[in-house]
C-alpha cells in the first residue's frame, strides 16, 4: 500500500514539473524550438519566446507607467486594420510639469479628419481654434475636458490649447473615426492654429513636444 501511495505521488510530482516546463517554454524569453513553442502571439526569436516585430506586440517589453502613476502601461491588445495590426492603450506616460509627447494633426471641423464631433463638447471646432485631443489615458475618461493645457515645441515656442477630444488609443479603423488606427498613448493632437502658434510645419505631420496642465 506505501508502495502505491508513493509511486501516485511520484506521478503527481512529475506531472505538476511537466506543467510548470510547459507552462516556462511558451512564456516571455521562455526557451523554444518552433512557433508552437510559444504562447499567444509570442514568436520564437533566436530560441527565445519573444514579442512579433511584424505584429508590434509589446507583451515582453518594458511598458511606459499609466497616467496617475503606479504599476505598468501594458498593451491592452491589438487592434487589426486590414492586414496591419495596431497596439491599443488604455493607459499613457505619467503627466508631470514637462509631460513628452507627439504632436499631430486634427481637423476638428466638420467633415475633417478628426470623424465626428468632439466629445467634451459634442461640438465641431474651426482650425483657427487652438484645441487638442488626448490619447486615451491621458484624456482620463473625459476628466480634462475643456481644460487648458501648455504645450511647448523644442523650438521653444508655447501655446495654450483647450482639450475637447479624446485620440482613442483602443479603438479605430471605423467611420466614427474617420478610418484612423489607433492613437499612440503619447499624443496630444493638435489643431491648425496650434501648429500655427507653435511655428511648425505641418506637411512634416508629428513633431516631438512637452505639455503641461495650464
Amino acid at each position: 500500500m506505501a508502495h502505491k501511495a508513493t509511486s501516485f505521488f511520484m506521478i503527481l510530482y512529475c506531472s505538476l514539473c511537466l506543467f510548470t516546463l510547459i507552462n516556462a517554454l511558451s512564456s516571455c524569453n521562455g526557451p523554444c524550438n518552433n512557433l508552437n513553442d510559444c504562447s499567444g502571439q509570442l514568436i520564437c526569436i533566436n530560441g527565445r519566446c519573444n514579442d512579433d516585430p511584424d505584429v508590434g506586440t509589446h507583451i515582453c517589453t518594458t511598458p511606459s507607467p499609466p497616467s496617475g502613476g503606479g504599476g505598468t502601461c501594458q498593451s491592452s491588445g491589438n487592434l487589426q486594420c486590414g492586414t496591419n495590426s495596431y497596439p491599443q492603450y488604455r493607459c499613457s506616460p505619467p503627466v508631470s510639469s514637462s509631460t513628452k509627447a507627439i504632436l499631430t494633426l486634427n481637423d476638428f471641423s466638420e467633415g475633417g479628419d478628426g470623424g465626428g464631433p468632439s466629445e467634451c463638447d459634442g461640438n465641431y471646432h474651426k482650425n483657427s481654434e487652438p484645441v487638442v485631443a488626448l490619447s486615451t489615458g491621458w484624456y482620463n475618461q473625459g476628466s480634462r475636458c475643456l481644460k487648458m493645457i501648455r504645450i511647448t515645441a523644442s523650438n521653444g515656442r508655447s501655446v495654450l490649447a483647450k482639450v475637447v477630444d479624446e485620440c482613442d488609443s483602443v479603438n479605430g479603423c471605423d467611420s466614427e473615426h474617420a478610418g484612423q488606427p489607433p492613437c499612440r498613448n503619447n499624443v496630444v493632437d493638435g489643431s491648425q492654429a496650434v501648429w500655427d502658434a507653435l511655428g511648425l510645419d505641418t506637411d512634416v505631420g508629428v513633431e516631438n513636444l512637452t505639455w503641461s496642465m495650464a
